[in-house]
């Protein structure tokens, strides 16, 4: 009896990896996919995707357009998403903080926390600046090339942080990507020194970015706030204008987050 049970739970969770895997291919994606699309993305046979979205497009995590042929996030999806980010303990915490720092520095200003090997904004103030990032809430971005995977990555504790630095890629994504371990073990110890990081463009061109980590109750870090300027129009002394509010900001925002019990080390979300 206890096998069968266990076999159960097993391939439940299987079909549930499954769906998940599927809303999460239409998630990323920066336009609608069709049926087709999503079976060469997921390598899961026709009959398996048309049968998955079928479910979904009936709970209201997916639609489809009148022909069936294209497929987006449903009501349903934003709805449950948009309850749980507006209720988030961290955000809560935050939200007051990152629109002085917009203010103050006239940027766009990303709150994003760790997820595995990357990092996921679950907030973005926009600058007040005409030109705007292409950057949005539940985007993931990796850790080596960002101002708030940097930031977050020098706060780990080393029996935490030697694992994590092992298993990334390090993918490039612009000339100033830094591609090798051993450069990148050098800028998370500048980043230990100053107390603060910088993506120099390197997750996108013309992109500066500057970053600093929120802590926990036990001082861990729990998330990191960046903010990010375009290069033609950074202004001089940069580490008054920007690193000096962002840090000031991290430093109210941890001693909220520090009240919340929850909230008490790395892994938040």
């Amino acid at each position: 009896m206890a096998a069968t049970v266990a076999a159960s739970q097993v391939a439940g969770t299987a079909a549930f990896s499954k769906f998940m895997h599927v809303l999460q291919l239409v998630a990323d994606s920066d336009q609608p996919l069709n049926v087709g699309a999503l079976v060469k993305a997921s390598g899961y046979p026709r009959p398996t995707v048309h049968r998955i979205v079928a479910a979904l497009v009936a709970e209201g995590l997916l639609v489809d357009n009148e022909r069936g042929a294209l497929l987006a996030l449903g009501p349903r999806l934003i709805q449950l998403a948009s309850r749980s980010w507006g209720r988030s303990d961290l955000r809560l915490a935050a939200v007051d903080e990152l629109k002085r720092l917009r203010d103050l520095t006239g940027e766009t200003v990303h709150l994003a926390v760790p997820s595995g090997s990357t990092m996921v904004y679950i907030e973005k103030l926009e600058s007040p600046s005409a030109v705007r990032m292409a950057s949005r809430i539940g985007t993931s971005v990796a850790l080596h090339a960002t101002a708030v995977g940097k930031a977050y990555m020098a706060a780990l504790e080393p029996a935490v942080l030697e694992p994590l630095l092992l298993g990334l890629s390090l993918p490039r994504y612009t000339g100033n990507t830094l591609v090798k371990l051993a450069d990148l073990r050098k800028q998370l110890q500048v980043t230990r020194d100053k107390g603060w990081s910088v993506d120099a463009e390197e997750h996108e061109a013309g992109i500066f970015c500057y970053g600093a980590v929120i802590r926990g109750s036990r001082g861990l870090p729990v998330a990191a706030i960046s903010v990010s300027t375009l290069m033609f129009r950074q202004k001089a002394e940069p580490e008054e204008v920007y690193v000096a509010p962002l840090l000031e900001a991290c430093r109210v925002i941890s001693e909220r987050v520090g009240e919340v019990p929850a909230l008490v080390g790395a892994d938040v979300f």
